[in-house]
């Protein structure tokens, strides 16, 4: 006996050993989650098994342990369900019977006139688009203050809202933003100073899944007076920026002949790309069908109707962008398992490179990011990490792609995406923060003080705002090459968790989001 006690104690260290190889083999800290459970368990079941079946305990013990261990599972479960992951895949634990935040905070209510609101309007504070204009996730004309401690920010108003991990946009002082509330998706339109709800337009539809959450993924468009959404089951939406009423929509999966299952089979976790307004058009991710697999797709701006389709890859949860390479002005789209670069009037292909990839597992999500003339920065997790590509014309107009270099342990972007400041790159790389030396391809730092988890970042002047994803507490950092330099910190939903929405940044106000609360700072700027 003692022989068979040492052998199943050898087992489970075995099982341990080779969590702990595959851990620094993979570097991806959900599945040292997944390995750890996994060894846990193993360990746990090997002796309950030899307890049970093999040790020289009485038969009513076993008997009596047996017994007890069968009726606490059926307990646990039926009263105890998970109710979300983190992005690093650690559960968080609800009472079956209670409800989701978002079921119970019901249809909003308008607490101003819409007719004052007005979205036609722009300033330079504006902050109309995903990721800011260009959508770059930088904005290089504010200089924040260096000290927290002595300027701290200060909290303009706090609420809960639905849920979703749609960001805000904001323009002239008005800020919208996309929420789950019970069974409809909606559009909201606060005032940035204050917080009141100005207007709101539902669509019905639920998105949710256990490790994605729930509710719409993309960040609403502002142009031009009107507000363009993509919800997460792919109603596409034109709404009037001054009351929120509807101007055109299309539902993307039933023009392609799609059911809502079998759209979310091929996009697992929601579309949540955000709608792009590039001269009279606006361009989103398709999909298509099995028989059909389209890219792109662009519509008429004003009247919705389709002007073409382009590429033949299914999406990914990346957002289309424009950007000039080679001297031409282009869209560039990360697709499902290639980046591509299309024409704006006709949607032609103009080149593709091939970038591994999964909508179901090993999803992309992060920007292409132009870094020169012929130059693109591409970013993501599950094993990919970074590459530096470079274009060439070639013979015929041909465009050719190679990689100038490609690294598995660099910018392993997530749920996030990079902020390029001069020759550097500035990421949560796997939930650390890290700076790359973007042209050789080398880490400058990666400190385990910056360890935030999959958060979101911004870059404003010198200096890099984070959302830690656990708890969400602001961090401010310096944009310094050299070393990792921590300035301050403010608890935004210190008792929340998952900020998993993209910052926006209107002037020196802050706006923030995670799954059931938002927010507005305004941050203390560095005196002249």
């Amino acid at each position: 006996m003692p022989g068979l006690r040492l052998r199943i104690a050898l087992a489970i260290l075995l099982a341990l050993s080779i969590g702990v190889r595959l851990f620094y083999a993979l570097g991806d800290h959900a599945i040292v989650n997944i390995l750890t459970f996994v060894c846990i368990t193993i360990a746990i079941i090997s002796l309950f098994v030899w307890f049970v079946f093999l040790s020289g305990h009485t038969r009513q013990a076993r008997r009596s342990v047996l017994l007890l261990t069968i009726l606490s599972l059926v307990g646990v479960v039926s009263v105890v369900k998970i109710a979300h992951f983190s992005g690093e895949l650690i559960p968080t634990f609800r009472w079956r019977w209670s409800k989701a935040p978002d079921e119970i905070l019901g249809p909003p209510t308008v607490a101003g006139s819409a007719d004052l609101v007005n979205l036609a309007k722009t300033t330079k504070e504006d902050f109309p688009e995903f990721l800011g204009p260009g959508r770059t996730a930088y904005v290089p004309t504010l200089t924040l203050a260096d000290d927290w401690v002595a300027s701290p920010p200060k909290l303009l108003w706090k609420q809960s809202v639905g849920a979703g991990w749609s960001a805000f946009s904001a323009v002239n002082g008005f800020a919208v933003t996309m929420e789950q509330r019970g069974l409809e998706e909606w559009v909201t339109c606060y005032e940035v100073e204050t917080g009141k709800l100005r207007w709101a337009s539902s669509s019905p539809g639920r998105h949710e899944t256990t490790l994605g959450g729930t509710g719409p993924r993309s960040t609403p468009t502002i142009h031009a007076g009107r507000v363009y959404t993509l919800g997460a089951t792919g109603l596409l939406r034109c709404l009037d920026g001054k009351d929120g009423s509807t101007i055109w929509e299309d539902d993307i999966p039933k023009r392609y002949k799609q059911t809502a299952a079998t759209d979310q089979s091929y996009a697992a976790w929601g579309r949540s790309n955000s709608p792009l307004i590039v001269d009279d058009l606006v361009v989103v991710p398709a999909g298509g069908s099995p028989d059909k697999r389209v890219s792109l797709i662009a519509y008429d701006k004003i009247s919705g109707e389709v002007r073409w389709e382009g590429g033949s890859q299914f999406i990914s949860y990346a957002s289309p962008t424009v950007a000039t390479l080679l001297g031409k002005r282009q869209i560039v789209s990360v697709n499902e398992s290639n980046v591509s670069g299309h024409d704006i009037q006709t949607g032609q292909v103009l080149w593709e490179h091939k970038w591994e990839g999964d909508s179901a597992a090993g999803a992309s999500t992060s920007q292409p990011v132009a870094i020169s003339a012929n130059q693109l920065l591409l970013s993501k997790h599950y094993n990919q990490g970074s590459a530096l590509l470079k274009l060439i014309a070639g013979a015929n107009d041909k465009i050719e792609v190679e990689r100038t270099w490609h690294h598995n342990n660099l910018l392993k972007t997530k749920f996030t995406n990079v902020v390029v400041i001069g020759k550097y790159a500035y990421a949560l790389s796997d939930g650390i923060l890290e700076c790359v030396d973007i042209q050789a391809g080398r880490k400058q730092w990666k400190h385990r003080d910056g360890r935030f988890g999959q958060g979101q970042i911004l870059g404003v002047g010198d200096k890099i705002l984070v959302m830690a994803e656990r708890p969400c507490v602001l961090q401010l950092v310096a944009a310094n090459p050299r070393r990792f330099e921590h300035l301050g910190k403010y608890p935004v939903f210190e008792n929340s968790d998952r900020a998993w929405n993209n910052l926006c940044l209107y002037g020196n106000r802050l706006l923030v989001r995670n799954w059931e609360l938002a927010a507005c700072l305004e941050l203390p700027l560095k005196s002249p």
